[in-house]
């Protein structure tokens, strides 16, 4: 029964994040004397005793890295994860996935997998953007954010390393190819407007964008859906943009899988892309090379960030260097769904 009983069955069990239930059993100080019995207790009364010979086995030979996905359901991951599982393996090192729902907190479970497994090192694929000094202080060693920035946090360039696309730049280069085909009444499709993550950075760089060209910004021309995966509830939104009778003659969507549920609304109200409706979006997903018409997409270069997430890490691990941040521009993908807006 022993190996059966994790920190995770102990934090569940007291009520307490799994995080604190680390901090406990590795003897850290700021816990107070009331958690530490509770969870002392719960231990005892789950049975709970650590592999010792087995920590000490991966503490000595362990040459183990940890990704950690969170948000299963982005089909953006799917060929990082393979090229960065190619480079880890290439240099050595064994690649331990873990898969989190977008509802966990990432440095919570990252924390109890370095206590347990005595990591190498953690590759974040996907997570907040808001980390603060707090919130990394157990994270003992080197790590990567990989897709995402710390934009809306406090942590200082030289405490984290990141590989990500400058998500407002490319959100700016998407409206701005939409303007430069004529277009001015442009609708934004994105999750929630602030949402200290992708989607508010986005629509930052769309609106940013509209001012540089001299297009005053209009709310009624912004779609919030709630969701990055839900293609009915993205469907249905764009359909409500439609059914209100607004007048745009694009859409910006902030993905691409955004971009194709859209597509589908657009067409079954009867707005026929691009004749008359143009739609741009950023990603680059393979899938959406194959919608009618085509996509065109802003492209991440998912095959050199996923090296980078991998160099960069490895490098941290091995002493060589400190903590960086690699910048990708995305690269536009021509397809059938712009054209330009004629009177």
């Amino acid at each position: 029964m022993n190996n059966m009983i994790s920190i995770k069955d102990i934090a569940q069990e007291c009520g307490v994040a799994v995080s604190t239930v680390s901090r406990v059993l590795n003897d850290h100080p700021d816990v107070s004397d009331a958690t530490r019995k509770k969870v002392l207790e719960a231990a005892g009364r789950l049975h709970y005793v650590p592999n010792n010979s087995a920590r000490n086995l991966v503490k000595t030979s362990s040459e183990s890295i940890a990704l950690m996905v969170k948000g299963v359901n982005n089909p953006f991951f799917t060929k990082l994860i393979k090229i960065i599982e190619r480079e880890i393996t290439h240099r050595g090192y064994t690649l331990e996935l873990h898969h989190m729902d977008t509802s966990e907190n990432e440095l919570e479970v990252a924390e109890a997998l370095v206590a347990e497994r005595r990591l190498r090192g953690i590759l974040f694929l996907g997570g907040r953007f808001n980390y603060a000094p707090q919130d990394i202080a157990f994270i003992r060693v080197p790590f990567v954010m990989c897709t995402y920035t710390n934009s809306f946090g406090s942590l200082a360039e030289t405490e984290y390393s990141s590989v990500a696309i400058d998500d407002r730049q490319a959100a700016r280069l998407a409206v701005d190819t939409l303007v430069n085909l004529g277009h001015r009444r442009i609708a934004l499709v994105c999750d929630e407007m602030k949402d200290n993550s992708i989607s508010e950075l986005r629509s930052d760089g769309y609106r940013a964008a509209l001012e540089a060209h001299g297009i005053a910004y209009d709310p009624a021309l912004i779609v919030e859906t709630k969701s990055f995966s839900d293609l009915h509830a993205i469907y249905e939104s764009v359909r409500g943009l439609v059914e209100r009778k607004i007048e745009f003659t694009a859409v910006f969507a902030i993905a691409d899988i955004i971009a194709i549920a859209a597509i589908k609304a657009l067409s079954d109200c009867g707005r026929h892309v691009p004749e008359d409706c143009s739609v741009v979006a950023i990603d680059g997903l393979e899938i959406s090379a194959y919608t009618l018409p085509t996509l065109t997409t802003f492209v991440q270069p998912a095959g050199e960030m996923g090296v980078q997430c991998a160099r960069i890490l490895i490098d941290l691990i091995e002493g060589r260097g400190d903590n960086r941040h690699a910048t990708f521009e995305p690269s536009l993908r021509g397809g059938g769904s712009v054209c330009r807006l004629t009177d």
